[in-house]
């Protein structure tokens, strides 16, 4: 079933991603002078640029490479890379020199077999800019295709879910509707709640849900049940990854009891060592080729 999806859906969810990446970057060209201008006012305008222009040199840098070879703070590259924002508290004219250092090694290192036109007299055409970007939107979409597929996948999961739930005469609660997960009513849903809860050092975290459904019969006091979508193309990663489902249930178990119903909904690749070892922290699952087992838990 997640093969037939991927083969089938995966290359237009890339696809999706990479047209709007493609835009995205023909917008870095244009605010950079097609790559001929990365001073400080640029940076300090666009910080949000700075994954572009990572991508935009040969060999593509990476974020820890790049703070190594300009040699500039890790904390300001790093808020640019994530917030999209410049450091508050550097002064202007430490500022101004961190950012042209950044820059002067993205010219420098600059993929001339990409962007043609530097070097030579004559400006860009559209046709080689419009190159260009596909082929560094193309970089930034390989560095996170699994994220990509993984999304598309998740959204799909949901819809399915929702579609198996309101057949069934559920009512979905959306976002702007403002309800916590403990006032939901008997036959309602929802979909990426957090839920807060204690960790062992007391500290409070949300922990983000896929799907949060009350069971019709369920009483008001009851908890809902809580569900957690995740589709896998192999068998290697939920491996690396089974301890993630593992922490939220024992945040989930320590704040609110045994009585907390964490399950997962899966598809894709997900062996006997991934399921003994969510089976022993007590996390049930249904398969999304059998959705009417979802019954089984009182749905």
């Amino acid at each position: 079933m997640y093969n037939d999806w991927f083969t089938k859906f995966a290359p237009e969810a890339f696809r999706e991603t990479r047209i709007q990446t493609t835009k995205d970057v023909e917008a870095t060209l244009r605010a950079t002078d097609n790559l001929t201008n990365i001073g400080p006012d640029i940076l300090r305008r666009h910080p949000e640029v700075l994954p572009t222009l990572r991508m935009s040199t040969c060999p593509p840098i990476a974020v820890d490479r790049l703070i190594g070879l300009a040699k500039v703070p890790g904390s300001m590259v790093k808020r640019m890379e994530k917030e999209k924002k410049l450091p508050v508290q550097m002064d202007y004219i430490q500022l101004n020199e961190e950012l042209r250092k950044i820059g002067a090694i993205i010219e420098k290192m600059a993929d001339r077999d990409i962007f043609v036109w530097l070097g030579r007299d004559e400006p860009a055409t559209e046709a080689e800019i419009h190159r260009a970007a596909t082929i560094v939107a193309d970089r930034l979409c390989g560095a996170v295709a699994n994220p990509i597929i993984r999304n598309a996948q998740e959204r799909r999961q949901l819809a399915a879910i929702a579609a198996w739930l309101e057949l069934r005469g559920y009512r979905q609660i959306e976002a702007g509707e403002g309800m916590k997960f403990d006032a939901m009513p008997p036959g309602t849903f929802s979909f990426r709640m957090n839920v807060p809860a204690r960790r062992e050092d007391g500290a409070t975290v949300n922990i983000p849900i896929d799907a949060v459904i009350k069971p019709k019969d369920a009483a008001t006091s009851d908890l809902p049940i809580f569900i957690e979508a995740k589709s896998a193309g192999d068998f290697t990663n939920v491996n690396k990854r089974r301890k993630e489902e593992a922490v939220k249930m024992s945040h989930l178990r320590s704040t609110y009891g045994e009585k907390v119903r964490f399950n997962l909904f899966l598809c894709g690749y997900f062996d006997s060592g991934y399921l003994g070892y969510e089976a022993a922290e007590g996390i049930d699952w249904v398969w999304e080729h059998r959705m009417d087992d979802l019954a089984e838990f009182g749905l």
